[in-house]
């Protein structure tokens, strides 16, 4: 890294060397070598000084993107495609272009990255044009669409959900002019037939040919996207408790130590009628929750299904399955014995197999296409609890919108793993998300979760340590046997430490009258509002990705919002304490 004496030292050669080239033209120091010295130093010294001004951005793009900072310095050939894809999307935008083309950018992301990208892309100087079909990102990120329809492109101002009405405006008026044209040029060509051999009207009729062959005649409108309705078949009822975890943890081996994924996270139970989202970071546990769930990976703790509950997974991985010797209509016909051909070819026209098309073998099918295959057979099942893992992948809009309906008429219960955030609003009554360990668990779609995680209580959730949950059958908070690695000894020294101040702070409450103690109490509450107006101001600030250009700017800023957090925590606790002593006051 190029230190600041020289970036100053690199001012000066190029001072000096000017003052060379001057003497040099007005023929008063011919000395070739010393100059050709000056410009190599100078040219060293200009790629150092790039070197130091490009790693704290493509450091910032990565991780904003999901890269740890340990991840970043690991070879390319050691990480999956999908996670090859973000590497590739990272270097296009260190590049800096003045058109930036991204083609389904958001498709190998997950929300949070998907999250930071939105607010990279809305400082980008240049222009960016954007192929997706993620409607949640297309709303907030573009003004204006190109819509390629039968041959033309029709361009509109404006986001996705003001495409979605002027084109329908559009639409109607490019209809009525095209009828209206059409009823004109009906009656100009009667009139031409009518009268072609008469000679008093030839001069009239050689006028309106004329004014026929010259018209700009309006193209026919662009047909309506077909309107595909599908339904789930009704699943048998199920208990009220579908799925009763107790708490749980699991973990894989790893090369040095275990790879910790849950660590006594739960309990949770899902209910009849639950549409569970499942979010996270890639890497946070949402597929290992699902496997869990199905009942296929193990783990430490219990997990108990309802009565006549009958499970229905979907994962990317089912495509690979497929028996690559039968078309496309027969994977379906083995699973629905029951359909007549019509309700299967609907079936398949929904995730876009039209006409002939289903005729056509596993074996000559794209990887996305097997995945729609997947999916569709799938749903047929008559289960009443789905597991869905990103089940919108490889889907355009009007595909994804007909599985939102039929999601909706569904009666059963699913969990839901998916980063298309419209879709999780559409459908989704819980979220769960997976963070640090454990599930944390918010009522509402997605926007209500949004909301509750960044101006509701339960923002303060990311300040405050996880609590240990008491299981019903040993009445204990189980613990994971075996060494601990750094970070789980610093949260649990934290978490005794929280725990001695707020000992310490009842004691305290304790030798206070009540009109001190409420005192103390509207304190507290001005502390924690500044505090946290503090806490969202720096937090705004992290959102600008130029904050990252200047390294040890955002490592104060960073570590200062830890302090905040901290701080946070502490006066929860205390808060927390002294009302509790001032409700038991009262009630004496």
């Amino acid at each position: 890294m190029l230190a600041f004496p020289e970036i100053l030292a690199l001012e000066e050669d190029e001072q000096k060397l000017l003052r060379d080239l001057e003497a040099h033209q007005n023929h008063e120091d011919p000395d070739h070598d010393r100059i050709l010295a000056s410009l190599e130093r100078i040219h060293d010294r200009q790629h150092a000084l790039e070197v130091h001004r490009i790693r704290p951005r493509s450091e910032a793009i990565l991780s904003g993107l999901g890269f740890e900072a340990d991840e970043q310095k690991r070879g390319l050939a050691s990480f999956s495609g999908g996670w090859r894809m973000r590497v590739a999307l990272a270097r296009l935008l260190l590049a800096d272009p003045d058109i930036l083309l991204l083609d389904e950018p958001t498709n190998h992301l997950d929300i949070d990255s998907i999250d930071w990208l939105e607010s990279y892309l809305s400082d980008y100087p240049g222009s960016v044009i954007i192929v997706s079909h993620d409607r949640y990102f297309l709303d907030r990120m573009i003004t204006g669409i190109a819509e390629l329809n039968g041959g033309r492109l029709i361009e509109y101002a404006g986001n996705y959900a003001y495409y979605l009405t002027e084109r329908v405006e559009r639409r109607e008026l490019h209809r009525a002019s095209y009828v209206n044209q059409q009823r004109w040029i009906a009656d100009q060509e009667r009139f031409i037939e009518r009268f072609r051999y008469k000679n008093t009207k030839a001069r009239q009729v050689q006028s309106r040919v004329k004014m026929l062959d010259g018209l700009d005649r309006i193209p026919p409108p662009p047909a309506d996207g077909a309107t595909i309705a599908f339904r789930f078949p009704d699943p048998p009822r199920s208990g009220r408790v579908v799925i009763e975890m107790s708490e749980f943890s699991k973990s894989y081996p790893g090369e040095e130590s275990d790879i910790q994924v849950f660590r006594n996270a739960g309990p949770l139970a899902i209910e009849r009628g639950d549409r569970i989202a499942l979010i996270g970071q890639n890497g946070a546990g949402k597929s290992t929750l699902a496997r869990i769930l199905l009942g296929t990976e193990p783990f430490e703790g219990t997990c108990e299904l309802g009565y006549k509950v009958a499970m229905s997974f979907f994962a990317q991985h089912q495509a690979e399955t497929l028996p690559k010797d039968q078309t496309i209509f027969e994977v379906l016909r083995e699973c629905a014995l029951d359909k007549s051909d019509t309700w299967i070819r609907t079936l398949l026209g929904a995730f876009l197999f039209r006409g002939d098309d289903v005729f056509k073998l596993v074996s000559v099918l794209s990887g996305g296409e097997r995945s729609r295959v997947a999916l569709a057979r799938t749903l047929i099942s008559p289960a009443n609890f789905l597991i869905l893992d990103e089940p919108t992948n490889h889907l355009d809009i009007q595909s994804r919108s007909v599985l939102v309906e039929a999601l909706r008429q569904y009666s059963g219960t699913f969990v839901l793993i998916s980063h298309d955030r419209h879709f999780l609003d559409q459908i989704a009554t819980k979220v769960w998300r997976a963070e640090a360990g454990e599930i944390r668990v918010y009522h509402g779609n997605y926007s209500d979760y949004l909301w509750q995680t960044t101006r509701g209580t339960a923002s303060r959730l990311r300040t405050e340590p996880a609590k240990k949950v008491v299981t019903r059958e040993s009445g204990v908070a189980k613990r994971k046997s075996g060494p601990k690695t750094r970070e789980q000894k610093r949260q649990e020294a934290e978490q005794r430490r929280l725990g001695r101040e707020e000992r310490e702070g009842r004691a305290e409450f304790g030798k206070l009258n009540t009109f001190q103690l409420k005192k103390k109490y509207r304190q507290m509450e001005s502390d924690i509002l500044d505090f946290e107006n503090q806490r969202d101001e720096i937090e705004d600030r992290l959102a600008d990705p130029k904050l990252f250009q200047n390294h040890e700017r955002s490592r104060a800023v960073t570590s200062r919002l830890e302090q905040i957090q901290s701080e946070l925590s502490r006066l929860y606790k205390q808060w927390e304490a002294a009302a509790e002593e001032l409700s038991m006051r009262d009630a004496n």
